[in-house]
């Protein structure tokens, strides 16, 4: 693999605290929430009327519905969660400048590649063609059922409106698949099967079946409070995480790539870590070993020292395990320095995006790392003993000079991945 240097030149997303990043980001600065009743939002009063006994009626949709943003018969053709990951596509490539007749024109799209993951896919699809089969027959089935629901859908549809012809890739590993595509696109380029790939996670999934799926797992908060102030990571108070929607997506190129045709860059991907644990499929290593691992990955591959590190988007979902195994690990990585690096979880405002978390929490750490400040983490009152770490709760200023932060995402079926940014 060669050391061609990977940076950032686009962002966008779509998620629970804005339709776009300037949005998102001035939200997540001002520490804002998204998280709602379900019962009282136009998009989904109706699916979860008739489930009065949910164990959960709050969940952290969408700040602005795709349906606002894309043409009605092009919305009509894709599930939810492709839906949200052409929005945060598209804006990424506007973003990087590539979507001009001329960067149209100079791009190779043979040397163009997408990497857009989801950890459960079409499942709104799959379930309403489902209701469909069960209540008026096999005709009322939609034919586009399979090209709605299968996993790729999101990135096929992103491959079509950019005009990728490189490789096209679907990482799924559950609440990691969004960093893991960001990682996966990285080494497409350092192996030079691309120049420019559009990387990143989409999620979909609010609806009664996974709610009372996760519900009774007991891994979604049950707290009857202020639905603004449930997701609380590290918090002694916190009883588990609260279900996302939305995509984040980067446009990642070769350093070479991006400065021949003048691009603006954020930031540059310095190296990633990819590991699992091997120990269950929903729990976490109560010790953070498989999370460790990708950790110290990350800095190997980067060849950065730990004490680079000055700031990390923790995945820290408001779950009494997660959260702390994941401050195990920082230790464990970062050694003396981990009480130094400002810690935040962007999760106590947006709730947990499964397959779309890492990735938009990509965005928020590239954008941390371009503008020297750390978002905060909301609704910790009262933080765990166990954890100890100098966690953000306002917004925090990060050092000049080279920084490196660390984008964490940990998935169920023991899936570890840790991103490195830095600055240019």
């Amino acid at each position: 693999m060669t050391r061609r240097r990977v940076v950032v030149t686009g962002l966008g997303t779509t998620n629970p605290l804005g339709g776009d990043v300037a949005g998102t980001w001035d939200a997540m600065l001002e520490g804002r929430s998204g998280v709602r009743r379900l019962a009282d939002h136009p998009a989904f009063a109706d699916l979860m009327s008739p489930y009065p006994d949910l164990p959960v009626g709050i969940a952290a949709p969408v700040a602005v519905e795709p349906t606002e943003v894309l043409e009605r018969v092009r919305a009509r053709r894709l599930d939810r969660s492709s839906q949200h990951a052409l929005i945060a596509a598209l804006e990424a490539w506007r973003d990087a400048g590539l979507d001009g007749p001329q960067a149209a024109g100079e791009l190779d799209g043979e040397r163009v590649g997408v990497a857009m993951a989801s950890g459960i896919g079409g499942v709104n699809t799959l379930l309403s063609n489902y209701d469909a089969l069960k209540e008026k027959g096999p005709r009322r089935v939609s034919p586009l059922s399979v090209p709605m629901l299968m996993a790729n859908a999101p990135a096929a549809t992103i491959s079509l409106a950019v005009g990728a012809r490189g490789a096209v890739n679907t990482p799924v590993s559950a609440c990691a698949s969004g960093n893991e595509a960001i990682a996966l696109a990285a080494d497409q380029i350092r192996l030079g099967r691309a120049d420019v790939v559009v990387a990143g996670g989409t999620e979909a999934a609010i609806h009664p079946l996974p709610i009372a799926a996760f519900g009774n797992m007991m891994a979604l908060s049950k707290n009857p409070g202020d639905p603004t102030t449930v997701s609380r990571p590290w918090d002694t108070g916190r009883d588990g995480f609260v279900l996302g929607e939305g995509a984040g997506a980067v446009v990642l190129e070769s350093e070479e790539h991006a400065r021949a045709r003048g691009a603006r860059v954020y930031a540059v991907l310095l190296g990633a870590g990819i590991t699992a644990d091997a120990h269950d499929i929903a729990q976490p290593d109560p010790e953070g070993r498989g999370g460790t691992r990708a950790i110290r990955r990350a800095l190997e591959d980067a060849d950065v020292s730990p004490t680079a590190v000055a700031h990390v988007n923790a995945h820290a979902t408001s779950t009494p395990q997660g959260d702390v195994a994941e401050s195990l690990m920082l230790h464990a990585t970062l050694g003396g320095h981990a009480s130094e690096v400002v810690v935040t979880s962007t999760k106590s405002m947006t709730g947990h995006l499964l397959g779309g978390a890492g990735a938009l929490e990509a965005v928020a750490t590239v954008l941390a790392v371009h503008h020297r400040q750390a978002p905060p983490t909301i609704n910790l009152d009262d933080l765990d003993p166990a954890v100890e770490l100098d966690i953000a709760t306002k917004p925090r200023d990060l050092p000049l000079g080279d920084i490196a932060a660390l984008n964490n995402s940990f998935g169920f079926g023991g899936a570890n991945v840790a991103v490195l940014f830095g600055s240019i």
